[in-house]
């Protein structure tokens, strides 16, 4: 892979600490998928995969590993192919499996940073508890469905969001768990645009935003530290 554009714009040493920088991805849908996408492309060459579903065609108008040609197919063996296809030498392990602290308990990952891109509330809570356990750093994802607007993304803390169902359920049981600590999360201050709707509607802009600023997050942490 070329990052000769990469070395001009950070330096070698710092394309080096990201070349040898491990991150565990959850969820490959519209804003793990971008987030994978992304890492990739700047040289991130370990990285661990979970997802336990498969593409469908509601996927197609939001999330970028889903295609035509891959419905039905499982999205670890797809993403796997398409960070192959950027960057043969990348290192990816993939779980097709529904992440619980069962699963943390019986394969506990190694990782420098830990990518959250799930929906599910528990899940999130269980990433964050093996972060803080194990020394981890982490950034969540919030609430990104029912929104429009991808400027009004923000990176904070998650006891500072406004307007995020997700982030409000999250901090519930995060007080229930005891957790009082700073919790960085990629979060939308827009107000949710559709009322008393079961399926939560969605378009590719604000998930896929929401992606590159996880990635971002790791990225800039890797090149700013000492």
């Amino acid at each position: 892979m070329d990052l000769e554009r990469s070395i001009k714009l950070i330096g070698e040493d710092n394309v080096l600490k990201l070349k040898k920088t491990r991150v565990l991805i959850v969820g490959l849908g519209g804003v793990g998928g971008m987030a994978l996408e992304m890492l990739a492309r700047c040289g991130v060459e370990s990285m661990t995969l979970i997802d336990y579903d498969i593409f469908e065609k509601s996927n197609l108008n939001r999330q970028i590993l889903s295609l035509q040609s891959n419905l039905g197919e499982k999205k670890t063996n797809e993403a796997l192919k398409r960070v192959k296809s950027i960057n043969e030498r990348c290192k990816v392990k993939i779980y097709d499996t529904k992440l619980d602290k069962t699963f943390l308990e019986s394969n506990p990952i190694k990782t420098d940073y830990i990518i959250d891109a799930c929906d599910d509330v528990t899940a999130k809570v269980e990433l964050i508890k093996y972060a803080k356990k194990n020394n981890i750093k982490i950034i969540s994802c919030c609430g990104t469905g029912n929104k429009l607007n991808p400027l009004m993304l923000t990176i904070t803390n998650v006891w500072k969001t406004s307007n995020d169902p997700l982030a409000k359920k999250l901090r519930q049981c995060l007080r229930r768990e005891n957790i009082t600590d700073k919790i960085f999360v990629v979060t939308s201050n827009e107000r949710p645009l559709v009322k008393n709707t079961k399926k939560i509607p969605s378009l590719s802009l604000v998930p896929n935003a929401a992606g590159i600023l996880l990635a971002s997050y790791v990225v800039n942490d890797v090149i700013n530290e000492t």
